[in-house]
């Protein structure tokens, strides 16, 4: 499996999935690859870390290149419906279950009607769930960023937040 970390025309980032190099340029090809957030599929690639792993021995290294690449296609040569693609790219001919797919819809839009809902008050997160809490400013849905200093004294206080890693092509879906 390439997991690739991948870029829409707007500038969002996102990562694909793939059972190889060639079955990236494929997909591109065939305009199957597109925006999660805003359905572009002007996708291109961008650099990435390679993960290197030199304390397995070449033999066993090879046998697990040999076994995945079977599986990928293996994977492929049963998938049905290559154009059931969402909004990642990923499609059932990549080896992806179905379910999963899914799940990876229904985060999107969770973490999308959250952002639509809710106020981004930057760095003043922490103030402003404070003034919040304490009356001094009207209730209403916020986020933003703190520090694990400033998360820990508003626990410290009573006050609830939930942190919510949001990568950096999710933080304004509108664009």
């Amino acid at each position: 499996m390439l997991v690739l970390n991948l870029a829409c025309e707007a500038g969002h980032a996102f990562e694909g999935w793939f059972a190889s190099a060639t079955d990236f340029e494929s997909q591109q090809e065939r305009g199957l690859l597109s925006c999660p957030l805003c359905d572009n599929t002007a996708v291109r690639r961008m650099p990435s870390a390679p993960r290197l792993n030199l304390s397995e021995p070449r033999a066993a290294k090879a046998a697990k290149a040999a076994e995945a690449a079977e599986a990928a296609e293996t994977a492929k040569a049963r998938a049905t419906d290559v154009a059931a693609k969402v909004p990642s790219g990923l499609t059932p001919s990549d080896g992806v279950p179905p379910i999963a797919i899914e799940l990876q819809k229904q985060v999107l839009q969770a973490v999308r009607t959250l952002m639509a809902k809710t106020e981004d008050v930057g760095d003043r997160f922490a103030s402003e769930a404070r003034r919040i809490h304490y009356g001094e400013a009207e209730e209403r849905g916020i986020r933003g960023r703190a520090t694990p200093d400033e998360a820990r004294e508003l626990a410290d206080e009573g006050i609830d937040i939930v942190a919510l890693p949001v990568p950096g092509a999710l933080k304004d879906p509108l664009q």
